[in-house]
């Protein structure tokens, strides 16, 4: 894959405030006259998320969708069932947990990641 493809992809997410999926940073890439292919748009998806430059999450419905990362510190996400909102949030109590955790089973060279789900406030106040 070119890096100008990668490049694209990039650009897509860095214009976009929430998470996306692939079929639509792929839409979105189509309509502003690209040639990309959706296969092309996964690859540097998983690429970007490699390199720490795309947050990955899955969706209630088990769906990757994507986002460029706003922070270079590992970081976890608290996500808005209803409107998508997301906050990077930090989680030492998660960290700390999650090192004793595997070294009490005799894991090493770890990774994790945590996102929380629930309704932000605007929405919760829209909704009653």
């Amino acid at each position: 894959m070119t890096t100008t493809r990668r490049n694209a992809v990039r650009e897509a997410l860095a214009s976009c405030e929430g998470f996306r999926s692939a079929q639509d940073i792929y839409a979105d890439l189509r309509a502003d006259g690209s040639k990309i292919g959706l296969t092309t748009v996964y690859r540097a998806l998983q690429a970007l998320s490699d390199s720490g430059e795309v947050d990955v999450l899955r969706t209630a419905e088990g769906e990757a969708v994507y986002r460029a990362c706003r922070s270079e510190e590992h970081h976890h996400h608290l996500v808005c069932r209803s409107c998508g909102h997301t906050i990077e949030v930090e989680g030492p109590a998660v960290e700390k947990w999650a090192e004793a955790i595997a070294a009490e089973h005799g894991f090493v060279n770890i990774t994790h990641t945590v996102e929380v789900f629930g309704t932000c406030g605007d929405c919760s106040r829209a909704a009653t």
